[in-house]
This record gives C-alpha cells, structure tokens and sequence, in this order.
C-alpha cells in the first residue's frame, strides 16, 4: 500500500508545540511545505492530528523528560503553548528551550496583555511592556527565555502579541446567555481582536518574512470598547445585550479574573504584521465575521 505520507518525507520540518485550535487551523496552510510534527499531552488526540496531516508526539512541557524525543527533530518551531497556571516564571518555555537546536527559527505566540493597562491609547511594539497580573507577568518571562535562547544559539525568533482570539465557534454566547454585566460607556475599555484563521495566517507569515527577534502586533483592525463587542455578538446572534453597570457596581458581581480583563484599555497598531510579513486580513474587522452570522 502506498504510504500516503511519503511525499512529505523530504520536506524541511516543522515543529507545531501545543497544538490546539489554532494549530489546526495553521496544519492546511503548511500542508506541501513542511513536514510537521504536533505535540500533544493527550494520547487520544494521536489519530485526530494525524488525519490532519501532521505527526503526532506525545510529550507535556510540565515533564522534560518527555521532551527528548523532541530534540533535534526540527529546526523550525511554532511555540503555541500556554504557560502553567502559577508562578512568575514560565516553566514550560524553559524546559521547551532546553532541547531546542541551534541556528532554528521559531514563532512564539504572546499576549497584548503584557503591556498592562495603557488608559486606552494606541501604540505600535516599541512600547515597553508593564504586566498587571501572573498571567502576563508569566508571558513576560517567556518571552525574555525566548530571546535569551534565540541569541544563545543564533536562531530567529518571532514573537507575536495576541489579543482576544475569536470565530464563529469562539464567540462569548455562554457569557450572554448568563447575563454577565458589562461596563457603561464611561468606565469602559477598548479591546484588541483577532479571528483564529487570521491569526493562522500570521503564523506563516512570520515564518516566511520574519525579522530576527521581532515583535509584531497579531491584531485586526477593530476599534471597539469591550461591551460594544457584546452589544455586537448579541445582535448577531440574536442574544440580549448585557446589562451596564458601573465600576464598582460590577467588581461586585464578577470574578477577579474577569475583572482583571475589564480592567485593562489599549489599542495596538499592527502594521508590521501588513508591511513587514506581507498579510492581508480575512476579517479586517469582527463586523466582518458577524456579518455572516
């Protein structure tokens, strides 16, 4: 029988770790180009990323000595994965870049969220970063592991800032349905959004034009405060708006950790990711997407 991977064999490889939703969504755009290999922590998962054309391997960024088979295999790398849920220190990238190649170029994917609150301005990725909680405090430090490494062993590295990922299946229809309050007007903060395709598309992008040890800002062109996007989603699913309250009236009534997200406003500009990687926008805006809804 005809193996019908053995086309791929004499292809560079690709390394996709932590390959979720948007690592599927990127596997098609490499398909023909690569030869890649997805990690993944759930051995149930072996034959769904093998229908997608990739390779799967087991191994889990919380357990180095699962990452040898790792080491070596491929000198281009897409960093998808998450730190762990604590500390200030992104274990993870550390144990990842332990067994990474010399002279590779990989692609890590960040969070806006570790410029903090910026009171709503916009500004481009020479903006210091200033994280206002673990979650982007553990991104920072990614990131620092991530260029430290990329110098240490003359490789390329992309990082790219991601702000709210979302699509037709990525909407905050639970959310609405609960009722969950937003802020009014006044009290409000802008926020950042990028459709998961779109962003698939960065991906390569970086991997085609990217500059060595580069930032770029993963965001569309949407200029929109937080409840005006839940204003939007809800009519285009034909969902109640949900109630407005003020500042203190809220911090009342949601987590801490929902808090912490309505509680930082920025807009970034993103032309380096036009200009310098050569993308054009799918959905420039999230009215694009709702549009078809």
């Amino acid at each position: 029988m005809k193996n019908p991977n053995r086309s791929t064999f004499n292809l560079p490889r690709l390394l996709i770790v932590g390959c979720g939703d948007v690592g599927k969504r990127l596997l098609p755009l490499l398909r023909g180009h690569y030869r890649v290999f997805a990690t993944t922590s759930s051995p149930e998962r072996c034959a769904e990323l093998r229908a997608l054309g990739a390779v799967p391997m087991v191994a889990d960024l919380d357990q180095p000595a699962s990452l040898r088979r790792l080491a070596g295999l491929a000198s281009t790398i897409v960093h998808l994965a998450p730190p762990q849920g604590e500390g200030p220190l992104d274990r993870r990238t550390r144990n990842l870049t332990a067994i990474l190649p010399e002279h590779a170029r990989l692609v890590y994917v960040s969070t806006t969220g570790v410029y903090g609150d910026c009171g709503g301005a916009l500004f481009d990725e020479t903006r210091p970063v200033a994280p206002r909680n673990p979650r982007a405090t553990r991104r920072v430090d990614a990131e620092g592991v991530l260029r430290r490494w990329a110098v240490r062993s003359d490789s390329t590295l992309s990082i790219l800032r991601v702000p709210g990922i979302y699509g037709a299946e990525r909407l905050p229809r639970k959310r609405l349905e609960q009722g969950t309050p937003a802020l009014i007007a006044e009290h409000d903060v802008y926020t950042n959004h990028i459709h998961a395709d779109d962003l698939a598309a960065i991906i390569v992008g970086a991997l085609r034009h990217g500059k060595p040890n580069r930032l770029y800002h993963a965001v569309d062109d949407s200029n929109m405060k937080m409840a005006d996007y839940f204003d939007a989603v809800a009519d285009a699913l034909g969902l109640a708006r949900p109630p407005r309250l003020p500042r203190a009236q809220l911090q009342q009534v949601v987590t801490p950790a929902l808090l912490s997200f309505m509680s930082e406003s920025r807009r970034l500009a993103n032309g380096r990711v036009k200009q310098e990687l050569g993308v054009r926008l799918r959905h420039a805006t999230v009215a694009s997407l709702l549009a078809t809804l």
